[in-house]
């Protein structure tokens, strides 16, 4: 088992690929506008399960089993979706107005029960700018979690259950950033009504079946694989991957990792367009075709850990992580093994 992160020095790879397809194709620039209908679409998902919540809510907790079926076969697909619509409301790709964006990431939010929003609005960006920087990149584990994790199938399959308990613990490390503003505290208020009306009006069952479809959405389930799918490889050669695979139509194009990553301008609708538009730098990518076959992949292959990812080392780290950066690189005389991936 690994015990320690792929370590790199080189620069990530996204800006210089999209300065190359820029270059050799302008006409991309058209592919980066907003899409205002996917408000729209955040609004028609929260109706629908909130719909759904009082729907088996009038069933009564007996019928948990029900919901329980439900969340994982309609409920985590539609928690998603918006998921990807607090996405690129974040990249503020739906709306010219930052503060409409903000509003409807909020909006899309809701069936998730918990205020998450505004707090990905954050994280998320620095992840883009600092890739694989422990300090900066939330995406990235602790330390201590991948420890905990190892390479045992059960408690790889535990961690993706209870993902979103595991990215709480993760910002007391990162440096300094500010949180509580009036938009986390607006998200705050939201998500609190939200959840006191689906119990007044649905019942516990109904918010049992949005809790369902929460941890579906993000844990043990195809659509969760694609926080495995994005960034984690047991090739150092290559850090982000794409998924092309039928789930793409019903999670908004979230498949299409590495064309977000090199132009984040670019809307969820669109990206298919960029890999059309320019297939000599993606067709010789490694990718995913398949979310429930990379979820089995992730729990049964003892190469992948939480530690199959790429650490970015800084030269301004200060000479104790330089030191062990280097000691970790000469430890890494290891055969790289063929990706799981199809190309």
């Amino acid at each position: 088992m690994r015990e320690f992160f792929f370590q790199s020095e080189q620069d990530q790879p996204h800006p210089a690929r999209a300065r190359a397809i820029i270059k050799s194709h302008p006409e991309v620039r058209r592919l980066m506008e907003r899409n205002p209908y996917t408000g729209l679409i955040a609004f028609s998902v929260v109706a629908l399960q909130t719909a759904i919540a009082y729907g088996v809510g009038n069933l009564g907790l007996s019928y948990w089993w029900l919901s329980l079926l439900l969340a994982y076969g309609l409920g985590a697909f539609a928690n998603h979706a918006n998921y990807v619509i607090v996405h690129d409301a974040t990249h503020n790709l739906i709306f010219r107005r930052r503060s409409w964006n903000r509003l409807t990431a909020i909006l899309a939010d809701l069936p998730n029960l918990t205020p998450g929003a505004m707090g990905f609005w954050v994280y998320h960006l620095r992840h883009h700018s600092h890739q694989g920087d422990y300090e900066w990149d939330a995406d990235l584990a602790n330390h201590w979690e991948a420890r905990l994790v190892g390479n045992k199938w059960y408690r790889k399959a535990i961690w993706l259950m209870f993902f979103p308990v595991f990215q709480l613990t993760r910002p007391p490390r990162l440096r300094a950033i500010k949180m509580w503003d009036r938009w986390f505290s607006l998200n705050l208020v939201a998500a609190a009504l939200y959840d006191i009306g689906v119990v007044y009006f649905c019942g516990w069952a109904g918010l049992l079946y949005l809790v369902f479809s929460f941890f579906f959405s993000v844990g043990l389930h195809p659509v969760g694989a694609r926080w495995i799918q994005e960034h984690y490889t047991n090739d150092p050669e290559q850090e982000t991957y794409s998924y092309y695979g039928p789930i793409n139509r019903l999670c908004l194009n979230m498949g299409y990792h590495n064309e977000h990553h090199d132009l984040p301008s670019i809307p969820w609708n669109n990206l298919p367009k960029l890999r059309a538009l320019a297939p000599e730098f993606y067709d010789c990518l490694k990718y995913h075709p398949s979310w429930s076959g990379l979820l089995f992949q992730f729990i049964f292959d003892k190469r992948y850990t939480l530690f199959s990812r790429i650490e970015r080392m800084k030269k301004s780290r200060d000479s104790a992580a330089t030191v062990r950066g280097a000691a970790l690189n000469r430890r890494k005389a290891i055969a790289v093994e063929p990706e799981i991936a199809g190309v």
